[in-house]
This record gives structure tokens, sequence and C-alpha cells, in this order.
């Protein structure tokens, strides 16, 4: 393989249930977290957490936001974006996506604090070093988007 189409992206995130989001806190140390995550067709990243957390702390105070999914095989994604706390029909619409992926989240939406973030990327890079022909793919918000 030597690209990677936008479709082919969106299935290897699919493949994995958990990414590595960083952030940083409001006194500029960097943090780093481990989430549950699923993606719409839109590549909205959402994961869910509480309110007393780092990252809702972090993601509150400055929203910039870098996540690692699929490091166990020699394939990854890096992606940079902007976070936010989506509401009203797009939080019931990235939900369903959240639920469908893992159904037990619902359990926790009578959790005191419990809240959703979404990650919309910037700039993703696909990395695959599985063998001598060494796959890097970026793509930018125009090809995510736009398509």
């Amino acid at each position: 393989m030597s690209s990677m189409t936008r479709t082919e992206l969106l299935l290897f995130i699919r493949e994995h249930s958990l990414g590595v989001v960083a952030t940083k806190s409001p006194s500029g140390q960097p943090q780093a977290a481990v989430v549950g995550i699923a993606i719409s067709d839109r590549f909205e990243i959402i994961f869910d957490t509480l309110e007393n957390t780092r990252k809702t702390v972090n993601l509150r105070h400055k929203p910039e936001v870098a996540c690692v999914i699929g490091w166990d095989k020699e394939q990854t994604v890096q992606i940079e974006g902007v976070a936010d706390e989506p509401s009203g029909e797009d939080l019931y619409r990235l939900r369903r996506h959240y639920f469908a992926h893992f159904p037990e989240g619902q359990m926790r939406l009578t959790w005191p604090g419990i809240t959703y973030f979404r990650v919309l990327p910037r700039w993703i890079r696909y990395s695959d070093f599985r063998d001598a022909q060494t796959v890097i793919a970026e793509f930018v918000e125009s090809d995510l988007f736009d398509s």
C-alpha cells in the first residue's frame, strides 16, 4: 500500500478502542491519559470522562489536544486538533457512536459529573512501519471534512 484513502483511515481508527489524549495543564505542564474512543463518519473523536479529571480541567482551559491511536502493530495515527464539549443534537449523535462502541458507557450516564469531549482533528498522520514499504499519509482538515 503506497497511500491511504480517507475511508481506509476511518476504518483503521475504528479498529481501536483506546487512544492517548495529551493536553496541557493551566500551568503549562503536559499531561496524557488513555481513554476509550469512538469516531464518527466526520472524523469526530468522542470520549467520556468526569468533570474533576485533569483532562477536563485542561481542555476547558486550553482546548488544543494531541492524540495517538494504534501503537501495538507498527501502525499508528497521530492527531492534532481542538476539543469541545458537544451539546444538544451533536451530543446525542456522538453518544450514539460512543455507545455503539462501548455499550457499557450508557451506565455511566447516571454518574455525577460525567461529560463528553469531541476532538475535531486539524491534522492526522497515519504511519505504517510493518515492512520495507513504509507508508506515511497526512491529512488536513480539508481532506477530512470536504469529502
